[in-house]
């Protein structure tokens, strides 16, 4: 298990439009699983190889449901159905949430860790996932995106449950 560091805003790197993998190499392949480990230990539901300083077309995500962990190499969005809005936080951006409009399901093409290609349709938390991670490859934040950006306490509750109390 390697731990990458996770590298914050407003460093250049994620404003960088990453490159394409053209060979899946063991370098590329270690890469995704460093990224895995990274995400997990910071509790992430996605991570971007820009996030880790690497320019590369690589992404992980893990939305807690039957798909479990993906790791995508020049990952794409074929088709959005729908919307969703909600809250998005980034572990590039820590304190920090956005209220962020997004596709519902989405359809994202890319290749596994091995090259081969990979095709999963997508709703909910992992739709998010793939578009926010996406973004990033496309030097893109939430930040940039956002209706609506807030800081972020963890200790505290969300200010529409205070409101309503």
């Amino acid at each position: 298990m390697a731990i990458r560091i996770i590298v914050k805003e407003p460093d250049e790197v994620l404003h960088k439009r990453a490159k394409e993998v053209t060979k899946v190499t063991p370098n590329v392949q270690k890469l995704l699983d460093d990224m895995a480990d990274t995400m997990y230990d910071a509790d992430g539901v996605g991570l971007a190889a820009p996030q880790v300083g690497i320019l590369k077309r690589l992404i992980v995500v893990d939305a807690g449901d039957e798909h479990g962990l993906i790791k995508m190499i020049n990952p794409e969005i074929l088709e959005r159905e729908g919307e969703q809005f909600g809250p998005e936080g980034c572990l590039s951006i820590p304190g920090w949430n956005g209220d962020v409009r997004r596709a519902e399901k989405v359809k994202v093409k890319g290749l596994d860790r091995e090259g081969n290609e990979l095709v999963v349709t997508a709703t909910g938390l992992l739709s998010r996932a793939f578009q926010h991670e996406i973004d990033h490859l496309n030097g893109v934040l939430f930040t940039d995106i956002a209706e609506r950006v807030y800081e972020y306490d963890p200790n505290r509750p969300p200010r529409e449950e205070l409101e309503n109390r």
